[in-house]
């Protein structure tokens, strides 16, 4: 059961963002009114989502286990996809000129996710206040894990990293690779990984602790399967790894990274 656990938080984790991307890359065909349908029709997921996460705090047991890490990843995506699409991300919407000091960069950067850090921080605080006192918290740490994991590599792309993948951002968020930085380091990627590190540790050291088969212990094991993808996504950003070909088969032919030369080009000229 615990090898299970793990091949489905990894094979969970694979293909909720697969579908995320085909459907925002087939969504780009139609413009602006096809983004917004495709976040529209895929909000039963986002409820089947909260519903699940409900359902799943009076439950310890294995069930309960996979219903609160597959229900947050659930309304995890939607906002993820709604991010993509360009529907809830922030009030700037332009490229950010090379020549931009340093306090007007962060500003234009956290202009343009605001919204969508802000949703995803009130998600969080809603899941937290809905399992306060609960027998089965999976739900909300998996929620935690996905959060500090994306605000981790938020940081490090606009701090600096030598691997930046651009290919699979869509029209409405393509703006946002120059706010990003490609350096040999940045002072916060040590930080990042030593704390996914010490998550995934102390995941590992409860499952172990857990009684073999119990819905901890594969709550447990799913968590620290999550943290390392966590930790290999921050990792790739430092190494030549070729993740991605995991999705790359899901996009159109060429047409995003003819777009993200394009808007670097007008970043470096001044545009706005």
């Amino acid at each position: 059961m615990t090898w299970a656990a793990a091949l489905y938080a990894v094979f969970f984790w694979w293909f909720s963002t697969g579908a995320i991307l085909f459907v925002v890359s087939r969504a780009e065909r139609e413009g602006r009114a096809g983004y917004v349908n495709a976040v529209v029709l895929a909000i039963p997921v986002l409820f089947l989502g909260c519903a699940g996460i409900v359902g799943s705090l009076g439950d310890t047991g294995a069930r309960g286990a996979f219903m609160g890490f597959t229900s947050a990843l659930l309304v995890w995506g939607w906002f993820e996809m709604a991010f993509l699409a360009g529907i809830i991300t922030g009030p700037n919407a332009h490229p950010t000129p090379a020549d931009t000091s340093a306090w007007e960069r962060f500003v234009r950067a956290w202009g343009a996710i605001a919204y969508s850090e802000m949703a995803l921080v009130m998600s969080a605080i809603l899941i937290g206040l809905l399992s306060l006192g609960a027998a089965n918290q999976i739900a909300l740490w998996t929620f935690l894990v996905l959060f500090f994991a994306r605000i981790f590599a938020k940081l490090n792309l606009y701090f600096g990293v030598p691997n930046i993948n651009t290919e699979f951002l869509p029209g409405p968020v393509r703006h946002l690779t120059t706010h990003f930085r490609r350096a040999p380091m940045n002072g916060f990627f040590p930080v990042a990984v030593t704390m996914l590190t010490l998550a995934l540790a102390c995941w590992i050291e409860r499952a172990i602790a857990m009684p073999a088969g119990s819905g901890t212990e594969i709550g447990f094991v799913l968590l620290a399967a999550l943290t390392a993808l966590a930790l290999f996504e921050h990792w790739v950003m430092v190494l030549p790894l070729p993740d991605a070909a995991l999705w790359r088969w899901l996009l159109p032919s060429s047409e995003t990274d003819k777009y993200a030369n394009k808007t670097a080009e007008t970043a470096r000229t001044g545009g706005s």
